[in-house]
């Protein structure tokens, strides 16, 4: 997407980057995996159409402003903001001021998932942000690297709101919205995740999510974002 193209998010165990041709050859090895695809509702694709879905997703702008969107080309296709997620080791040297997606710095670091904002809405009706995150390297599971993913993610996504969202090293969300031309509002944010995934539930609940509809039939769960949820989650 063309809004975050040029846009580098740094963390404290990630690095969150745009998602360039070089990463699709291992983004489509890890849609493979039929796990994987059933727990993000994909579809098979082949390595010429995940290149095409990836130049899309680039050539696609990220809009806000409905009085000046096509129609037909919203109902269509969803707006959506993608990042992916690269593992920074504990001996890296980057800093969290404006890098370049290019820099052979960020280029060497290990894809671990990605991380997605869905915009749905059309004119005159309900906007809503659908958040996304799939840490699809096992090793990287359940060690902090979706949370802080999510936080940069987020925090990226509703700008002048990001504090809501800050990590312990925030100043890389700071850089990055001075040139963002969001936000989207955190009230605006929901997320579906099946009834089983409870780790997921879990990591949304941390992040100030909480459980607003059961869908019956897709056996799922809507979560919603609140400030009032965020200060429940927090410890006392």
């Amino acid at each position: 997407m063309r809004v975050n193209a040029g846009t580098v998010l740094v963390g404290d165990k990630v690095v969150l980057v745009p998602y360039l041709p070089e990463h699709v050859p291992k983004y489509h090895k890890w849609m493979e995996d039929e796990e994987l695809r059933e727990l993000t509702a994909s579809e098979p694709l082949t390595l010429e159409e995940e290149y095409e879905m990836q130049r899309s997703a680039l050539d696609r702008t990220f809009c806000l402003d409905f009085e000046s969107l096509n129609p037909e080309k919203w109902q269509l296709d969803d707006d959506k903001l993608t990042f992916i997620v690269c593992a920074r080791p504990e001996s890296d040297i980057l800093q969290p001021s404006p890098l370049n997606p290019h820099d052979p710095r960020v280029a060497s670091l290990p894809m671990i998932g990605d991380v997605n904002i869905f915009l749905h809405g059309s004119p005159g009706d309900e906007v809503y942000a659908e958040a996304e995150i799939m840490i699809a390297e096992r090793e990287y599971r359940r060690r902090g690297f979706a949370f802080e993913a999510l936080q940069l993610m987020l925090g990226y996504a509703t700008a002048s709101s990001s504090g809501y969202f800050l990590c312990e090293n925030p100043s890389s969300i700071r850089e990055a919205l001075q040139d963002s031309p969001l936000p989207i509002s955190p009230t605006s944010l929901l997320v579906r995740i099946s009834e089983s995934n409870v780790p997921s539930i879990h990591l949304f609940e941390k992040l100030g999510f909480r459980v607003t509809k059961r869908v019956e039939v897709f056996t799922e769960v809507e979560m919603r974002w609140s400030a009032a949820s965020l200060h429940e989650s927090a410890p006392s």
